[in-house]
C-alpha cells in the first residue's frame, strides 16, 4: 500500500458490537499480555489512552539528509547501512561500542557507552544489509583526510523493514515517548491499527458553535492527523484542535466551579463593615497601607459580607504586605463572632505569624492560639480545649490544624499561606472543620498569568503589585567562588557600620540532617575564620522549635550580627536591620527560592545587597544568575522560572494540582489558553448547567477530567 493510499484508507467499521475506548490494549492486534504490561509503564491501559499517546516529535522522512551535508551540532535524522561494528574497553572497564553508518554519500560514527550488547544487534544488522534510521545530535570527532568525521552518541534508532516500512519512511513520521523493550516501529503499528479500528468511537466533545467559531477541525480527523500527518500544515491544524480541546475542557470545569462558588453556594455573611475594619486597622498598624493592599482588603470585605462563600487568592511579591490583607480578613471574622484559622507550611512561619498576630491583636482582647505538631501532649490538650470552646479566636498552625481532635466551635474563615505547599486533601480537610467557611489563599511566589489561569481559574484573584513605601531596591551581584574573600571583606564594612548579615548555606542532598551538619560547619568556619570579632548564630531545620524561635528573636534584637542559615529563612523572617544576604553555591537553588531568600533583606532604611556566590556548570544555572541580577520583579522572575524548569517542576510537588496535559503546553500555548478561557466562561454564562443537548458530550468530558485531576482548589 502506498503512502497516499495508506493515509486515505477508510476507517473501517468492522469492530465487534460493544467496542469502546475503554477496551483493554492486550486485545489489540499485535499487542498481547506481555506488550500490554510494557505499555502500562507509559500509563497506557486502554484504547483511549493509546489514541491520546501523542508523538513527542515528527521527523520529515520524505527526504533523509545526506550525511555529507550534515554539520556538527545539528539534530538530524539519517538513514544508511551499518558497515562496521566494534567494542573497546577503557582502563576503567567502560565498554565503548561504535558502529559506522554509511549512506553512500558519507558516514557517521554511532557511539554507545556501557551497552556492549549493542555490538551483537548491529553486527546482525550489518550482515543482513538492513537499512537503519538514526536520530540525534552530531558532534565533530576528528579529521580523516580532508574532511572531519561526525559522531552521534546514544542515538535513537530503528531498523527499516524490507518493504521500506510504510509507517516509518517516505512520510512525516511520528516518534513516540517509548519504554524499554518497545521499539518505535512496534508502537507505530499498534497506534495505526488502533486508529483504523477505533477512531470512529472517539466522541466529539466540542460543541458545533465552538468548532465553527474557532475554525477547528473535528476530533476524529485531528486524532488521525496528529499521528500520521500528510503535511506540516495538517499536523499544525490537528495539534491546535487537540490543544484547544484540553484547555477548553479544563477552563469550562473552572468556569463551572467558579460559578458554583459565586452564584450557587450560600456562605457565612460577616456583619463587620469595611469602615469599622479600616478604623481598627488604622489604630493598630503603625504605617499607611498601599493602594494595592487597600484594594485587596476592599475585595475581601465585599466577598465576606455578600452571603456567598469567598474563595480568593492573594498573590504578591516578597514584602508586598499580604499579612495585612490576612489580618483584615481575620478581624472581620472575629468582630462578626466567628473563629479564624491560618495554616502555614512550616513551624517557623506559623510561629512568625503567631508572634505578629499576638502583638497586634491581643491588646484588642483577641486570643491568638498557636497549634504546632511539636507541642507536648499536655499543651496540645489545652490548645484543643481552647479551640473547641471558642476561647481561641484565631488559631495559627501547620498541618497540625487538620489532625483529628482539633475541632472548632464556630469556624468562619480559613487563611492558607504559601498555598502551593499544601495538597488538595489537606486544604479540604481544614475546610470541613467549619460550615462553608470563607477561604483566603496567599502566596508569595508570584505566579505567571498562564498558571493562574490554569490552577486558580475558579478563584477570585487579588494582586499586590506595589511595595510599601520606603522599601529600597536590593542591589544584587553575582560573584565567582574565588571572590569569596573579597565579598566577605566588603560585608565587614557594613557590619562595622552596625548592619546585620544572613549567610545561606548551600543546598546539599535532600537529607535535613546533612543540611544541618553542613550549616553547622559553615557557621563554625565563619565564626572562627571570617568574622571572629562578631556574634555568629546558626539556624537550621533540625533544631527544636523553641531553639529556632530563640535564635530568630536574638537576631531580631541584634544580639547576633551574622545568621548562618539553611533555607528555613526562605519565608517569614523580618529583620529591618539585616541589609546583606550572601547565598553560597547559589547555582544549586531555583529562581523562585533565590528570589524569596533575597526578600529577607531590603526591609529597613539602609541600602541592601544580595550576593550570589556561584560557579554554574550549565546554561540554565548561568541563566538563573543573570535573571536575578537583571530584575527584582517577582512576576518576571516566575515567568522565567517557568520557562527554564517547565510547569511540572515549577512548584516542586506532584500534588500541586497541575493537570497533566497530553499535548497542551501552558507556556508555549499561552494564546490558545487565553482563547479557551474566554470561550469557556461565555459558554457557562449562557448554559450554567450544560443542560443543552449539544453540551452533553462536553459535560461527560468534564466529569472525566474532574475524576483524573486533584484540581488546585480549596472549595
Amino acid at each position: 500500500m502506498s503512502h497516499q493510499e495508506l493515509h486515505n484508507a477508510p476507517i473501517e467499521a468492522a469492530a465487534p458490537k460493544g467496542r469502546s475506548l475503554d477496551d483493554s490494549l492486550q486485545f489489540i492486534k499485535g499487542v498481547g499480555p506481555q506488550v500490554a504490561e510494557k505499555l502500562v509503564k507509559l500509563n497506557l491501559r486502554n484504547v483511549g489512552d493509546l489514541l491520546r499517546h501523542y508523538p513527542k516529535r515528527w521527523e520529515d522522512r520524505t527526504h533523509f539528509r545526506d550525511m555529507s551535508d550534515v554539520r556538527p551540532g545539528e539534530f538530524v535524522t539519517l538513514c544508511g547501512k551499518v558497515i562496521a561494528v566494534s567494542t573497546r574497553y577503557t582502563r576503567q572497564k567502560l565498554a565503548i561500542t561504535e558502529a559506522l553508518l554509511d549512506d553512500g554519500e558519507g558516514a557517521v560514527k554511532l557511539i554507545w557507552m556501557n551497552q556492549p550488547y549493542m555490538e551483537k544487534t548491529f553486527r546482525a544488522l550489518a550482515s543482513a544489509q538492513k537499512q537503519v534510521v538514526v536520530y540525534g545530535q552530531t558532534k565533530r570527532e576528528g579529521y580523516s583526510g580532508s574532511s572531519y568525521v561526525l559522531e552521534m552518541q546514544n542515538p535513537e534508532w530503528e531498523e527499516l523493514g524490507e518493504d521500506g516500512d510504510t509507517l516509518s519512511a517516505n512520510r512525516i513520521t511520528p516518534v513516540y515517548p517509548a519504554t524499554e523493550g518497545l521499539r518505535q516501529g512496534r508502537l507505530r503499528k499498534m497506534v495505526y491499527s488502533t486508529l483504523q479500528e477505533y477512531t470512529q468511537y472517539v466522541e466529539e466533545t466540542l460543541p458545533p458553535s465552538i468548532l465553527s467559531q474557532h475554525r477547528l477541525i473535528g476530533v476524529q480527523q485531528a486524532i488521525q492527523s496528529i499521528h500520521f500527518p500528510e503535511s506540516e500544515s495538517e499536523r499544525q491544524l490537528a495539534r491546535k484542535r487537540l490543544v484547544f480541546e484540553e484547555f477548553f475542557t479544563l477552563q469550562t470545569l473552572l468556569a463551572l466551579r467558579r460559578r458554583a462558588n459565586s452564584h450557587d453556594v450560600q456562605g457565612i455573611s460577616f456583619s463587620a463593615t469595611l469602615e469599622e475594619l479600616q478604623q481598627t486597622l488604622a489604630n493598630i498598624v503603625p504605617f499607611t497601607l498601599t493602594n494595592a493592599q487597600q484594594r485587596a482588603i476592599a475585595e475581601v470585605a465585599a466577598n465576606v459580607t455578600s452571603g456567598r462563600a469567598m474563595n480568593r487568592l492573594v498573590q504578591g511579591d516578597v514584602g508586598s504586605g499580604k499579612t495585612m490583607v490576612a489580618l483584615a480578613a481575620l478581624l472581620m471574622a472575629v468582630k462578626s463572632g466567628y473563629q479564624a484559622a491560618i495554616m502555614a507550611p512550616t513551624e517557623i512561619l506559623a510561629q512568625q505569624h503567631g508572634m505578629v498576630m499576638q502583638r497586634l491583636l491581643e491588646p484588642l482582647g483577641i486570643n491568638v492560639e498557636v497549634a504546632l505538631g511539636s507541642l507536648t501532649q499536655k499543651r496540645k490538650n489545652q490548645m484543643r480545649d481552647r479551640i473547641i470552646t471558642g476561647l481561641a479566636n484565631i488559631v495559627v498552625g501547620t498541618h497540625a490544624l487538620i489532625q483529628e481532635g482539633v475541632d472548632f466551635a464556630k469556624l468562619g474563615l480559613i487563611v492558607i499561606d504559601e498555598q502551593h505547599r499544601f495538597g488538595v486533601l489537606q486544604r479540604q480537610a481544614l475546610a470541613l472543620k467549619g460550615v462553608r467557611p470563607h477561604i483566603l489563599v496567599m502566596t508569595a511566589t508570584p505566579i505567571p498569568r498562564t498558571l493562574t489561569m490554569t490552577l486558580y481559574g475558579d478563584l477570585d484573584v487579588s494582586v499586590l503589585d506595589e511595595l510599601p513605601p520606603g522599601r529600597k531596591p536590593i542591589k544584587t551581584h553575582w560573584r565567582n567562588q574565588e571572590k569569596r574573600e573579597q565579598v566577605y571583606r566588603g560585608t565587614q564594612t557594613l557590619l562595622d557600620e552596625g548592619r546585620q548579615v544572613y549567610v545561606v548555606c548551600p543546598l546539599v542532598e535532600e537529607s535535613e540532617k546533612l543540611q544541618a551538619k553542613s550549616a553547622t560547619q559553615l557557621a563554625e568556619q565563619i565564626a572562627i575564620e571570617v568574622f571572629p570579632q562578631y556574634r555568629v548564630g546558626l539556624l537550621h531545620g533540625q533544631m527544636r522549635p523553641d531553639e529556632k524561635e530563640d535564635v530568630m528573636a536574638q537576631f531580631k534584637a541584634h544580639e547576633l550580627d551574622v545568621l548562618v542559615a539553611t533555607t528555613v529563612i526562605e519565608v517569614g523572617i523580618d529583620v529591618p536591620n539585616a541589609s546583606v544576604i550572601i547565598i553560597e553555591n547559589a547555582e544549586r537553588f531555583g529562581l523562585a527560592q533565590l528570589h524569596q531568600l533575597r526578600g529577607r533583606v531590603g526591609r529597613g532604611e539602609h541600602a541592601s545587597y544580595c550576593i550570589l556566590l556561584a560557579d554554574p556548570k550549565n546554561d540554565d544555572g548561568r541563566a538563573r544568575m543573570e535573571v536575578m541580577t537583571a530584575t527584582q520583579d517577582g512576576f518576571r522572575i516566575s515567568e522565567e522560572d517557568l520557562r527554564l524548569r517547565g510547569p511540572g517542576e515549577f512548584f516542586g510537588t506532584r500534588q500541586s494540582g497541575i493537570p497533566e496535559f497530553s499535548i497542551a503546553d501552558i507556556f508555549n500555548d499561552m494564546d490558545i489558553l487565553a482563547e479557551t478561557r474566554e470561550a469557556a466562561f461565555q459558554l457557562v454564562e449562557a448554559d450554567p448547567k450544560l443542560t443543552r443537548p449539544e453540551h452533553h458530550p462536553l459535560r461527560r468530558a468534564i466529569e472525566n477530567m474532574r475524576s483524573k485531576i486533584g484540581l488546585m482548589s480549596v472549595s
